[in-house]
């Protein structure tokens, strides 16, 4: 068994990307391990306590999914760092900037709160680029957050157990920034209790006039968002129905690029980069490195020396805390396939 997902893994990393994603790194994040489905592409970003699936082209999470607990709620939180940041495991086309929202008119809208985490890693996770949405000024302080976001807050503070919550946008009103992160034209926020098997959903347009409406159903988001998010909920009459039985999405193609991490010298995982390139796979390639140069520089000397492929070296940090530590050794190989 365990060589059939190292194969489907190798298949899934020397591949153009597609239009599902893995989050083999934080599956505990979603209920019962099921991974949503959709036709939107996109790039899977796993943090301590939340994932993300984001959108190259849109620039902004499809959705994150982070899972709540009262007990921890419920504890003394962090202090709010306020520290935005790009996210350097995204190659620099791909992200969002803060140039982009600068001037912009937009908040840059958490979809995953600040106000959910509840030590300082996540907090400061929190405030990646890669989580934010442009977001109607007013709109941000005042509906999400007094109305959407709070009260879920206060639901998993009384719930039993774990709860789950989905937040994305959908829609677009145009865009911002020399980027062109696009700005959406209506958010939402997934809650799904696992001890009612009960679900439903916030749906709320992106503009300072938006009122509060009624929630909206499990199936209603669905067929908006066009996401399926694989939850086995209730219907009316006492029947469970699992989504995760339709049938996944045709496959497509994003456009062929994805990471290959170092936290050391790994001889196979250098080799099998070779190959890929000496096999006609790979159109170009980019080493993203934080304080760890030598081994960037080591990695690729080996590539050059063996392909004629010309490398690129690019430094990018996340930003300076005193009370968090991240992968700062840790490289990034960046790979465009062709």
């Amino acid at each position: 068994m365990k060589r059939i997902v190292k194969l489907l893994l190798l298949i899934a990393l020397f591949s153009p990307f597609y239009a599902f994603a893995l989050f083999e790194e934080c599956k505990d994040l979603f209920p019962g391990q099921q991974i949503p489905t959709t036709t939107q592409v996109g790039r899977d970003l796993c943090f301590d306590d939340f994932a993300i699936y984001y959108s190259p082209l849109d620039k902004k999470p499809i959705y994150t999914v982070e899972r709540l607990n009262g007990v921890k709620l419920l504890a003394p939180h962090p202090r709010r760092t306020n520290r935005f940041y790009e996210e350097a495991r995204l190659p620099y086309s791909d992200r969002a900037l803060l140039s982009d929202y600068r001037d912009s008119g937009y908040d840059r809208g958490h979809n995953v709160p600040a106000g959910d985490m509840t030590n300082p890693m996540g907090m400061a996770q929190s405030f990646s680029l890669s989580n934010m949405m442009p977001q109607a000024r007013q709109n941000n302080q005042g509906i999400w957050a007094k109305n959407v976001e709070e009260p879920t807050r206060l639901y998993a503070k009384r719930a039993t157990g774990d709860l789950y919550v989905f937040t994305g946008s959908t829609g677009k009103l145009g865009t911002i920034g020399r980027g062109s992160v696009t700005v959406p034209s209506h958010l939402y926020k997934l809650v799904y209790d696992p001890s009612k098997k009960k679900a439903w959903a916030y749906w709320v347009e992106n503009t300072n006039e938006a009122n509060m409406m009624p929630p909206i159903s499990y199936i209603e988001l669905i067929q908006k968002t066009g996401i399926d998010f694989h939850l086995p909920i209730e219907i009316a009459d006492n029947t469970k129905k699992y989504f995760s039985k339709t049938p996944s999405p045709k496959k497509q193609i994003l456009g062929g690029w994805y990471p290959v991490f170092f936290d050391q010298y790994a001889p196979g995982k250098v080799n099998e980069i070779i190959a890929s390139i000496n096999n006609g796979k790979v159109a170009s390639l980019q080493i993203q490195y934080d304080r760890n140069l030598e081994l960037a520089k080591q990695i690729g000397t080996e590539i050059e020396s063996q392909t004629s492929m010309s490398i690129r070296l690019i430094q990018s940090s996340p930003p300076e805390s005193t009370s968090v530590s991240y992968e700062r050794n840790r490289v990034a190989v960046i790979i465009y396939s062709k």
